[in-house]
C-alpha cells in the first residue's frame, strides 16, 4: 500500500486540528509539516495521522494529534523560551517544541526510544535540542530553570523537584494528568 502521506497530514489538520479551534497558523504548519510517519517504525505508519493514540511500547505512546495540537497550544511557546520535554519518546514533539522555543531538554530513559530519538534528532541536524537519559519523575535540574515544562506522557503525579525546576517569574507546567 502506497499511502500519500502529505495528503493524509493535510486531511488531519483539515478535520481533526481546524474543527477543533486549533487555528494558530504556526501551529497548523507545525501539523503540516513535521512527518509523523519518520518518526514511527513501518507497522505504524499507516496510522500516522489518524485520531488515535499509537503505542511504541506496551505502556508508551503518542497521543492522538488533537492532543498534541491543544498541549502545544496551550503551552504558548515564545522563541525565547527554555523548555523541559519529559518523555521524548522518538522525538515528533520533540520535534514541533524545538521550533517554537530557544532551547529543548528531551528526558527519554527507554532504551529502544532513546536510540530512536537520537538518531531522528540527528537525522534532521536540530542544534537546540540537547537529549538526557534521566527518570521523568526527577525532571533534569541541571539545566533548570525552565520557563515550560511539557509532558505528554500521562502521569499519576508529579515530584516537587521537577516542580522546582520552573522559572519563578512565569514558568508554566502543561502536561495530561493521569487519574
Amino acid at each position: 500500500m502506497n499511502l500519500n502521506f502529505k495528503k493524509a497530514r493535510d486531511l488531519m489538520v483539515k478535520n481533526q486540528l481546524l474543527p477543533n479551534k486549533i487555528n494558530d497558523q504556526v501551529i497548523l504548519d507545525l501539523f503540516q509539516n513535521t512527518k509523523k510517519e519518520n518518526f514511527l517504525i513501518e507497522d505504524l505508519r499507516g496510522i500516522s495521522y489518524s485520531d488515535k493514540e499509537i503505542y511504541l511500547e506496551a505502556s508508551r505512546g503518542y497521543l492522538n494529534n488533537l492532543q498534541i495540537a491543544q498541549l502545544i497550544h496551550k503551552a504558548d511557546l515564545k522563541d525565547h523560551h527554555k523548555v523541559l520535554h519529559i518523555g521524548g519518546m522518538t522525538g515528533y514533539v520533540s520535534v514541533m517544541l524545538s521550533k517554537l522555543s530557544k532551547e529543548l531538554i528531551v528526558i527519554e530513559n527507554h532504551n529502544n526510544l532513546l536510540c530512536q530519538l537520537k538518531e531522528n534528532i540527528s537525522n534532521l541536524d536540530i542544534n537546540n535540542i540537547k537529549i538526557v537519559d534521566s527518570s521523568f519523575h526527577d525532571g533534569y535540574d541541571k539545566e533548570s530553570p525552565y520557563d515550560i515544562i511539557f509532558i505528554d506522557n500521562p502521569i499519576k503525579k508529579l515530584s516537587s523537584s521537577v516542580k522546582d525546576q520552573l522559572s519563578s517569574d512565569s514558568g508554566k507546567i502543561i502536561m495530561i494528568k493521569k487519574i
